[in-house]
């Protein structure tokens, strides 16, 4: 087990932030900082996996991993992922089956998106298979799938040559802005909610930033200096939010999506935000890792263990609305689902450790 770092830490946070805001109208819902800014812990979260991507492709000497390991290793990753998403759709789809049978409401069938494949099964089972039915809230993994998949090209065109991969980054976004390019839904209609076209650019700056952070120390001098620059954005973030001031998509010029807040494209206002966050809080987690105590080392162990308790956190904020349905919602509700939920979070990823430190059974002398 890994002592704690700032990236377990944030990422731990961001998780955090998701299982939080995945329950809508809850009392903490207004203390996250998704909702004082334009982007939120989903940029976060990608950005990350970006970066953990650059850390993980490379062996203790700092050279890059042989090819076919990073292709087998972001290859195994992506089939964990995938089997993770299948297997939170089954327990979700079975989770509101159960409510809308407890409290004899059928109209709960409906929740989320849950209603074409209990009107549909046989079409939307298949949809679900290839990721591209989605139940609201539970639409982070599926983008992740497509990400880790695609990461080799990127990864192993950045040993070549860092600028021709963020130049096809670039560019893939920039014409899916143009053209509005997206994954479609299926067997509904629509697109995915969270564009891969797009969000995939998040992904490709977070592992060469790691490799730009670790090679270059004139960019790590630069960075600190966009301290400013970074707290500006953050401000401006912070104004926009509160005020709720934000382009109306219909009135903006073509390209559209150059100009709105849109977050299934990742539109570059987000993206600039997010970059804001990133210059202005980059050395907060030295100052605040020595203060927090048991904090830092609760968020670093989610971090640790992202996949595991992100399934977890999806499932218990899908109860969780469902009990404030029943329940009316109130403060003392929503104390104890989010509460409940942030034990529960924790012990998840105890528990993940607990497993991969469990000594084997030897086996009996022959």
């Amino acid at each position: 087990m890994r002592e704690p770092n700032a990236i377990d830490f944030w990422r731990g946070l961001a998780l955090v932030t998701i299982f939080i805001n995945h329950i809508p109208g809850n009392t903490f819902e207004r203390y996250t900082y998704s909702q004082y800014g334009i982007s939120d812990a989903a940029e976060l979260f990608v950005f990350l996996a970006g970066w953990s991507i650059g850390i993980a492709t490379r062996g203790r000497d700092g050279r890059p991993e042989p090819r076919l390991k990073t292709v087998l290793r972001l290859l195994s990753r992506t089939i964990e992922v995938y089997r993770a998403q299948l297997t939170i759709m089954t327990l979700a789809l079975a989770i509101i089956a159960g409510t809308a049978l407890v409290l004899d409401n059928p109209l709960l069938l409906e929740w989320h998106n849950a209603g074409g494949f209990f009107a549909d099964p046989i079409q939307t089972v298949v949809g679900f298979v290839l990721l591209t039915h989605q139940l609201g809230f539970f639409n982070i993994l599926p983008l992740y799938v497509v990400l880790i998949g695609i990461a080799p090209v990127f990864v192993l065109l950045a040993r070549v040559s860092r600028v021709a991969a963020l130049a096809l980054s670039f560019g893939l976004y920039a014409t899916s802005l143009v053209f509005e390019w997206n994954l479609p839904s299926w067997p509904g209609e629509g697109d995915w909610f969270f564009d891969p076209l797009c969000w995939q650019l998040l992904l490709v700056l977070g592992f060469v930033g790691e490799d730009l952070n670790r090679r270059s120390p004139w960019l790590r001098s630069w960075a600190q200096r966009l301290v400013p620059l970074g707290i500006a954005i953050v401000a401006t973030g912070v104004i926009l939010a509160v005020y709720d001031i934000r382009p109306d998509p219909v009135l903006a010029p073509e390209p559209r999506l150059f100009f709105t807040f849109d977050k299934t494209y990742l539109t570059p206002a987000r993206l600039i935000h997010f970059v804001g966050v990133l210059l202005a809080f980059q050395t907060l987690y030295g100052v605040l890792a020595p203060r927090l105590g048991p904090v830092t080392g609760y968020l670093a162990s989610l971090g640790r263990n992202s996949l595991a308790v992100f399934s977890i956190g999806s499932l218990l904020s899908l109860a969780g609305q469902l009990i404030r349905f029943r329940a009316g919602g109130g403060v003392l509700v929503d104390v104890s689902v989010v509460g409940s939920g942030l034990i529960a979070l924790g012990f998840t990823a105890w528990f993940v450790e607990w497993r991969s430190r469990k000594p084997r059974p030897s086996s009996p002398q022959a």
